[in-house]
């Protein structure tokens, strides 16, 4: 098993992150993929297993708290977390780097990029994230309200487990009727998800909810490419993937219709075909701010 020393303790232990690096460092162009909340990186199986065969180098890893890396009791801030996606990068030495983030995961793209300074990436990618800023307050209207927030945190600490298998299901769509994905997955995520320390899902959420990344947006300057469903009841579109999209002007935005949250798996083969093409291609200037690519 790999791991990457990120820092020590209160007590003097290492902080380890678990990775994955498939595909080999010979490969010219590096995929690094983040993981969303509250998962691990085996949410990406699909692209772990699909984008190393068109020949990227693609390393994945477990955010603190979660999967196989440490289970701090601290440092789940997005400064903190960004600096453990640096020492990843530093320790691996990556190179023509796509940042891939999903969810909350876009968010450490964001910070990365602005405390530091995008060094080592070449672009990025924001899937159903949480950029630009999620909480709705004075100066960001648009944003969700505190209440959805504060009922995550009144759920997590009731019942995590009973939380996690609600969640599943809003996460990607499922209804009475409507079963985008199979049990048997939605099993395996609870799975993932129960893993984690308590204590990194409650610190992690109030995170994502409460970060305001406009001003790292602002400091991104290589091609960037913005995807989201417009189904997302769990990170809605309007308070994030069109913000983020008109945060960065020169991005390409597409719009997969009608799909919810967890686009890694409901729209996989889409969705690992077009960082393929982002990657290997780059993407268009847009012709104007909110003109978007519907699939």
């Amino acid at each position: 098993m790999s791991y990457i020393k990120t820092g020590t303790d209160s007590s003097g232990n290492d902080i380890k992150l678990f990775y994955q690096d498939l595909g080999g460092s010979n490969a010219s162009q590096t995929i690094v993929l983040i993981h969303g909340w509250p998962l691990s990186h085996e949410m990406w199986d699909y692209q772990l297993a699909e984008l190393p065969a068109h020949g990227f180098r693609v390393v994945a890893y477990d955010r603190r708290g979660f999967g196989k890396s440490s289970q701090t009791w601290d440092g789940y801030d997005y400064d903190t977390l960004a600096d453990d996606l640096k020492a990843v990068m530093d320790t691996l030495d990556l190179q023509n780097v796509t940042l891939v983030g999903f969810s909350m995961g876009g968010g450490e793209v964001a910070r990365y990029m602005g405390r530091h300074g995008g060094a080592r990436v070449s672009k990025v990618a924001f899937i159903s994230s949480v950029t630009p800023y999620l909480l709705k307050t004075d100066d960001n209207p648009d944003g969700v309200d505190q209440s959805v927030f504060d009922e995550i945190m009144e759920n997590l600490q009731k019942d995590r487990a009973d939380f996690l298998q609600s969640f599943t299901k809003k996460f990607y769509g499922v209804g009475l009727l409507d079963k985008p994905v199979s049990q048997a997955h939605m099993d395996g995520d609870f799975n993932r998800a129960y893993v984690a320390s308590h204590k990194a899902t409650v610190e992690t959420a109030k995170a994502f909810a409460q970060t305001d990344f406009r001003d790292d947006l602002a400091q991104i300057h290589v091609p960037a490419l913005v995807i989201h469903g417009d189904d997302d009841q769990t990170v809605p579109i309007e308070a994030s993937g069109e913000r983020t999209a008109n945060a960065l002007p020169t991005a390409q935005y597409i719009v997969y219709e009608g799909a919810a949250h967890g686009l890694f798996m409901l729209e996989k083969d889409r969705l690992t075909q077009d960082i393929i093409s982002f990657v290997q291609d780059g993407v268009p200037v847009r012709e104007s701010v909110g003109t978007t690519i519907i699939y």
